[in-house]
């Protein structure tokens, strides 16, 4: 979460050079709920320690109201097939939710 909202945030700043207003919070999806907690509750702070820099950066973005955070399930989650090994299932359900297809297929 805390790579994306770098990457928001440059974003924010190039379309602000280019004259390109966006009053409204990014969405961030995560599967991870533990994520979505520790950077909204401080409470979740004391237990993780190593991951401070992070957790302050998205927690900042995320009180600041430029980013907003929503769960989205494992199943849901289409960049999954770029970055993750899947069932054959699952592949082919995100193949198909990104319009590709076999050109090769006979048809």
């Amino acid at each position: 979460m805390a790579a994306i909202t770098c990457e928001l945030t440059w974003i924010r700043y190039v379309l602000q050079d280019l004259q390109v207003y966006h009053s409204g919070p990014a969405h961030v999806y995560c599967d991870n709920q533990a994520a979505i907690h520790i950077a909204a509750n401080l409470v979740f702070h004391e237990r993780t320690k190593h991951i401070e820099l992070d957790c302050h950066l998205v927690r900042e973005k995320l009180q600041a109201g430029q980013i907003t955070t929503h769960y989205t399930p494992s199943k849901h989650q289409i960049a999954d097939l770029l970055t993750k090994a899947l069932g054959k299932g699952l592949f082919h359900a995100h193949l198909r939710k990104l319009g590709m297809h076999n050109i090769h297929a006979p048809t």
